[in-house]
């Protein structure tokens, strides 16, 4: 079978060695071989049998990445600053860092340079939000095949007599249909009387808000307090942490 030409880019974020951002960056600064010789020009096709190896100043590079977890308030966005609405990027700053952080990392501000939120929150929503300055990371909880899942807890109301039935809790489960897709399989419990547990392993817009709606349950309050094995645990409001050496999604 002959094999199909791939972008040098594309092939090094199949590899597991980057994001194809990083990848372009390192081309363009002569930190990339193929079989044994430097490739600098971007946009670059190899095949997938060659053997690609990056520099040592590529990986001392992105170990100096951080990762940080923050715990969102309401009212803050989790991307780029909109309608006059605060990012949550806007936390990070040394006086917010968790008092029981004990990362070796010291804060400077050029870890906010290029630290991107992987994955939303929405503005209502509070809990566990993660930044990265690292593509490895940003490709495992928002590349297109990640299978990570996400935990919430939900504080709901039924606007409807009576208590939510057994099949509409069975619903949310899975059967429901968003954006004429039916959504992937989710494990919803209730925790108590009026809290529901979700863990999705996707996150459409709004996607839990819009779930509850089609049952006839009011989301009063909603945080999200694990993503993969990384959990929210007691870090505070409106502070935030490093991701440590040893923990992983």
């Amino acid at each position: 079978m002959s094999e199909e030409l791939l972008r040098l880019s594309k092939r090094m974020s199949e590899l597991g060695l980057c994001s194809r951002r990083e990848a372009d960056e390192w081309i363009a600064r002569g930190w990339v071989r193929v079989d044994g010789q430097v490739v600098s020009e971007l946009g670059t096709k190899i095949y997938p049998s060659q053997r690609v190896t990056v520099e040592r100043q590529a990986a001392a590079e992105q170990s100096k990445r951080v990762t940080i977890l923050i715990n969102k308030p309401v009212g803050y966005v989790s991307g780029q600053a909109e309608d006059g609405y605060t990012p949550a990027v806007a936390l990070i700053k040394p006086e917010n860092r968790w008092a029981e952080c004990d990362a070796p990392e010291n804060f400077h501000p050029t870890q906010l340079r290029s630290l991107v939120p992987a994955g939303r929150l929405d503005i209502d929503s509070v809990g566990l939000l993660v930044l990265t300055q690292d593509g490895r990371v940003a490709k495992t909880l928002i590349g297109e095949h990640t299978s990570v899942d996400k935990e919430y807890l939900v504080r709901v109301q039924y606007t409807k007599e009576g208590k939510l039935p057994d099949a509409d809790l069975k619903k949310l489960n899975h059967g429901l249909w968003m954006d004429g897709k039916p959504l992937l399989p989710a494990k919803v419990r209730w925790q108590n009387d009026d809290q529901l547990s979700f863990t999705l392993r996707e996150g459409k817009k709004r996607q839990i808000r819009r779930m509850c709606d089609m049952v006839g349950l009011r989301v009063v309050g909603l945080k999200r307090v694990r993503i993969g094995k990384v959990k929210l645990g007691n870090l505070p409001e409106g502070q935030w942490r490093y991701l440590k050496a040893d923990e992983q999604f």
